[in-house]
């Protein structure tokens, strides 16, 4: 079953890497036709793990965010294939690119050229850090506009701990999401305007954004607490723990102090609530290492089993900590529709993460796989209208392959 939602709707992908092309894999998971046009040498996410040596065969990161669409390749550096993309763009329904603003203007491709073809186009714009301003040029990758220069990489690390490395595409899928929201808005205003329009989003907004709760208070009261260690937490029941068979769990308490006397039930230490240097949240927070102390004791004479079971006859506000394999194996990750079938090419599937949206009664079933490198030029460009000859021409002069 193909997911009906966007059926019809035409999008045109000009982009490499992750946030942009993540974008363009949403919209093409409910049923937009994506087209994703390549330079010659490929998205460079195709050869992610060209340097590690393994005998593992796939690239399952370039396939994430490249599933279902077509594939082709113009060379846009020759007159022949900035054309032909134009003529894409001319009769899509958005435009999603990554490209930076200046190389684009110079080809001909940028919002004001396609658009004034085109009105109703939506042109989405992903950078690292905007269109305008002093470093609106610079290149950005997530570790470099999100991570690192929005701050997030400063709070999350705990005081006095060096900064770390963000995982792959953390910061680009939650920008992906972002954009995703701004094409749907734009799409949304062209219903009613008949007109489409500019949106953008950029790693350094997205990432502004994501810790906008703690940037709230360094706005609002000039200074932010840091992260503390884990024995150290202003709440100490708002930490980890971990169980006699060495399985970690967290607790999140809910406001105010009404599962501090639960939490002590669970931990099979009531003599806690008590205790004067526990007594009020001020004494608990003053102390919170000593309480942390105690805590750990107790839960690493528990097994994990029980303490779940405590947890939950309690109603608390917990989970427990898990690996990517536990994350694959939990029925309820599967459950929650996180997880989606991928054709493998073989006449298999396999299961590939799925965007975080549900539309019950119209979520896809399987999708098509990414596709390879130029795999649907012929057929693309004899949909714009090239004829046989014209295309081997093109193909030949090295602008499609």
């Amino acid at each position: 079953m193909r997911a009906v939602l966007l059926r019809g709707v035409k999008v045109v992908e000009f982009a490499s890497y992750i946030a942009a092309p993540a974008a363009a894999c949403m919209l093409g998971d409910w049923g937009a036709d994506v087209i994703k046009v390549e330079r010659p040498g490929g998205d460079s996410m195709r050869a992610v793990f060209a340097d590690v040596k393994s005998e593992l065969k796939g690239n399952p990161t370039f396939d994430l965010d490249n599933r279902g669409k077509r594939g082709i390749v113009l060379d846009t550096s020759k007159p022949e294939g900035r054309e032909a993309l134009a003529k894409l763009a001319a009769d899509a329904d958005v435009f999603i690119t990554n490209v930076r603003p200046a190389a684009l203007k110079r080809a001909g491709l940028d919002d004001a050229t396609l658009r004034a073809a085109n009105p109703r186009l939506v042109y989405a714009v992903v950078t690292g850090y905007g269109l305008s301003g002093p470093d609106a040029h610079k290149p950005g990758f997530d570790v470099t506009a999100f991570w690192a220069r929005a701050g997030v990489a400063n709070m999350t690390a705990p005081k006095g701990a060096d900064p770390f490395m963000l995982r792959t595409g953390f910061g680009d899928h939650i920008t992906a999401l972002a954009t995703v929201g701004a094409i749907m808005a734009g799409l949304f205003d062209r219903e009613r305007t008949g007109k489409g329009r500019l949106v953008q989003t950029s790693l350094l907004g997205t990432g502004v954004y994501t810790v906008g709760s703690d940037l709230a208070v360094q706005l609002k009261f000039g200074r932010l607490a840091s992260n503390r260690p884990r024995n150290q937490p202003m709440n100490p029941i708002a930490t980890f723990f971990k169980s006699a068979d060495d399985r970690w769990f967290v607790h999140n308490p809910r406001g105010g102090s009404v599962d501090w006397p639960k939490f002590c039930e669970v931990a099979g230490r009531p003599d806690l609530v008590e205790d004067e240097r526990f007594a009020t949240g001020k004494a608990r927070r003053e102390n919170s290492p000593l309480l942390v102390a105690e805590f750990d004791k107790a839960f690493s004479a528990l097994p994990f089993e029980e303490i779940a079971r405590r947890l939950d006859a309690a109603d608390m506000v917990w989970s427990p900590v898990q690996t990517p394999a536990d994350v694959v194996a939990d029925p309820q990750v599967a459950a929650a529709g996180a997880l989606l079938q991928v054709e493998d090419g073989e006449g298999g599937t396999y299961p590939s993460p799925a965007a975080p949206m549900r539309f019950p009664g119209d979520d896809m079933a399987v999708r098509p796989g990414a596709p390879g490198l130029g795999q649907h030029t012929r057929e693309v460009l004899a949909e714009l209208g090239y004829t046989a000859d014209q295309i081997e021409a093109m193909m030949a002069g090295g602008a499609a392959a």
